[in-house]
């Protein structure tokens, strides 16, 4: 299969290999005692390795995709060793995400057409949200693209604060008021302020409250409206950042924030410190709801664009 070619840069490389190193080691580990004794892919070998990919969060619904496929393919091409495991794994899972058109990017970018570009960002507080929120100021910021921050989430004190150091980082403007204040009444100032200085980038942080649905609803439809009082087509995305850390509660976060708020983009955090990364393979191909970026590490340039084949070519290195 000729899904695989070089895309990412031989450092940008690296960084996402790091970033999945524990994933990989529990991934292989659990596949080489799936695949113990064994010298040809049969029915133990995919029974064992459906527990194996379901034990590494990808997923069960994903999970039986793959094992479909590789159904498919050992009926096919009657004999696979499980020395090939490892390649028709890493071929098959390219080819199950190449069926949408999503986790194609290599690049931080903006449509040309938009400005300014209005990027909403939700998520349960922990998630890494506001880390996100800087690390991408300070991505499109690096390509020459003047980016304004709105502190929306006044109901922590801390969210503000927080948000505030990673301006000053980047050099980037904050719009901010007291903890308290309406989120609404923030992301209006904030757009107002970006228009005036002809800004392309405006990225609002919202409050991560999930216990009640509806009031999240609400507000985020709220703080909607009031943004298109000063930018008519405003969210131009609404990115929802989950934490990879968590696994399959990574799932029912991105099962209830879609529920509460139309999600058009995902960020999936924290996959260095931990060996779940498998559920961004699950997440990538149930939700059809891009997985824009990824976080491989702490550094400011560790958030990353996904990029599907870098990903898998990565996790089967």
């Amino acid at each position: 299969m000729s899904f695989f070619k070089k895309i990412f840069t031989k450092e940008k490389k690296e960084t996402l290999d790091k970033g999945l190193e524990k994933t990989k080691t529990n991934f292989f580990d659990k596949l080489s005692k799936a695949v113990a004794g064994k010298s040809k892919v049969d029915d133990d070998v995919l029974d064992n390795l459906e527990e194996v990919l379901v034990t590494s969060d990808v997923g069960v619904n994903t999970t039986l995709k793959i094992i479909e496929r590789i159904e498919a393919r050992v009926s096919r091409d009657k004999y696979l060793g499980t020395d090939d495991l490892n390649k028709i794994l890493r071929e098959e899972i390219a080819g199950l995400l190449s069926e949408t058109n999503l986790g194609d990017e290599t690049e931080f970018s903006i449509p040309k057409d938009k400005k300014p570009y209005v990027l909403m960002v939700v998520g349960v507080n922990g998630v890494g949200k506001t880390t996100t929120i800087g690390k991408l100021a300070s991505q499109f910021k690096k390509q020459g693209l003047k980016v304004v921050l709105g502190a929306a989430d006044t109901f922590r004190a801390a969210a503000i604060d927080q948000l505030q150091v990673w301006a000053d980082r980047t050099s980037v403007p904050i719009i901010r008021q007291e903890m308290g204040s309406d989120p609404a009444s923030v992301a209006f100032d904030t757009l107002t302020s970006a228009v005036k200085q002809n800004a392309d980038v405006v990225i609002i942080d919202t409050a991560g409250r999930l216990h009640n649905k509806v009031n999240l609803m609400n507000e985020l439809t709220k703080i909607k409206r009031v943004m298109q009082k000063v930018v008519a087509d405003a969210p131009h995305d609404v990115l929802l950042v989950l934490d990879g850390s968590t696994g399959q509660n990574a799932f029912e976060q991105a099962k209830q924030f879609t529920k509460a708020t139309e999600v058009t983009s995902l960020a999936v955090t924290k996959l260095d410190g931990t060996a779940k990364g498998g559920v961004v393979i699950g997440i990538s191909d149930q939700f059809k709801i891009p997985v824009k970026y990824i976080g491989v590490g702490e550094g400011i340039d560790d958030l990353q664009v996904f990029n599907k084949y870098e990903f898998v070519d990565s996790f089967f290195k």
